[in-house]
């Protein structure tokens, strides 16, 4: 019995086939399809997946303004923050968030609402950081990346 046959195979960053996918955020629950995107940013969704590679798709989130939160979570839930200094604890809301990313001093594709749920749900290591940079969100129905061919995925067929 030849033992090297039943070596594990694991794929290195050039061998990762990573593509482009364009999601629809209207009327999506923001838990849920924040939990979608983060199965396909680590590339879970992927045959050769492997915990330590980046070997996710990058993904582009338009029409973030109509994203939905259940009950009364847009004003009674708290995200807390704090600076370092005596006193310097911050508190922020799902709706504070949201009017924040359309501050026009904001980069394009950054959404404070969707990177402080998103981070919630990615290691949190060096390989976390990275891949949160792979998600795009966009208030309206455009987005710059056409020149990257994205492919439009339903987000509810995703398990």
């Amino acid at each position: 019995m030849d033992t090297l046959s039943y070596k594990t195979v694991f794929p290195n960053e050039q061998q990762c086939q990573r593509e482009w996918v364009v999601i629809d955020a209207t009327d999506q629950v923001l838990g849920r399809l924040c939990s979608a995107v983060a199965l396909i940013l680590r590339g879970k969704n992927k045959p050769d997946y492997s915990p330590f590679v980046e070997c996710g798709d990058n993904v582009i989130i338009i029409n973030a303004d109509k994203v939905r939160l259940t009950g009364n979570k847009w004003t009674d839930r708290e995200y807390l923050s704090y600076t370092g200094y005596p006193g310097g604890q911050r508190v922020s809301t799902p709706e504070l968030l949201q009017q924040k990313s359309f501050n026009k001093h904001l980069k394009p594709g950054y959404n404070p609402l969707f990177i402080k749920v998103m981070k919630g749900m990615l290691p949190k290591n060096r390989l976390g950081r990275k891949i949160i940079g792979n998600m795009h969100v966009y208030n309206g129905p455009e987005h710059p990346h056409e020149a990257q061919n994205p492919k439009v995925i339903d987000i509810n067929t995703i398990k």
